[in-house]
């Protein structure tokens, strides 16, 4: 039986890329077959010794360069943005299954099955990325997303509403335009990748909306006040819209989070 709690540690505290990607693999096909262990095992380790690869540079998000994404330079930078994204959201799912203990089972078999996909986007990302002339590491990145996890790390129903349901919903509302932005330039095989990220991420952040209302329910409280309470707790500054409301109602979000979401745009 393999342990989903040691592979976690593995994967979030050793900074070999190939690892990371095989271990996430052969741990899914492990819950998929029913080989997998969920016994929770010693404490986990503090959220700041997290090993990350030397490359790329981490940058704050206000010093990344900008480019056109007309430019050859502009589009391989685009790319490697996402592939960025993917790999850090690796490690969120890894990290969600790592540090939240004495949940149902379930609850580490969805957040393992995001970590599978999300290996995914990031091969299939960095493939592409390859055929511009650029590889993963090449140029900086910047490190929000793994802010808001180290904000997050102690508490499950802020992980929850920061990360899938802002962080990753974000990407329901900007994904369709960046598709948009590649068909219009012809540039049909990134339109197929984001296509497919898209599909899975109304999944992830389904997921996060499922787990959130759970927790809402085990502590008796309710999900769309505690869900505005969090964000303008731990978010900095308000989500920034348009919001895609058909992808968020159909990922588990409520006509009031949304009504409070859209409200606050227009203040």
């Amino acid at each position: 039986m393999k342990n989903i709690f040691r592979t976690a540690e593995n994967c979030l505290f050793h900074a070999s890329i190939p690892e990371k990607l095989s271990q996430t693999h052969q741990t899914w096909q492990f819950c998929k077959d029913g080989l997998l262990s969920y016994e929770s095992i010693d404490k986990p380790k503090p959220i700041n010794a997290t090993r990350f690869p030397d490359k790329p540079l981490w940058l704050p998000p206000k010093q990344m360069p900008r480019r056109q994404l007309t430019t050859p330079e502009g589009l391989a930078a685009f790319f490697h943005a996402l592939v960025h994204i993917e790999f850090v959201a690796i490690y969120l799912a890894w990290d969600i299954i790592y540090r939240f203990r004495g949940l149902p089972n379930e609850f580490y078999r969805d957040w393992l099955r995001v970590a599978d996909e999300e290996a995914q986007h990031f091969t299939l990302l960095r493939n592409h990325l390859a055929t511009l002339g650029c590889d993963y590491g090449d140029l900086p990145a910047h490190g929000g997303l793994w802010d808001h996890a180290q904000d997050t790390h102690s508490d499950l129903l802020a992980r929850l509403a920061i990360v899938p349901r802002c962080l990753e919903a974000r990407g329901l509302d900007v994904t369709p335009a960046m598709i948009e932005k590649l068909e219009a330039l012809g540039h049909t095989q990134g339109v197929t990748i984001l296509t497919r990220i898209l599909n899975d991420e109304v999944g992830h952040v389904q997921l996060g909306s499922k787990w959130f209302e759970y927790q809402c329910r085990q502590q008796s409280l309710d999900p769309s006040e505690t869900y505005k309470k969090l964000i303008n707790h731990y978010f900095k500054g308000k989500p920034k819209g348009p919001f895609n409301r058909e992808m968020r109602i159909i990922a588990g979000f409520s006509d009031a989070e949304l009504d409070w979401l859209e409200y606050e745009q227009k203040q």
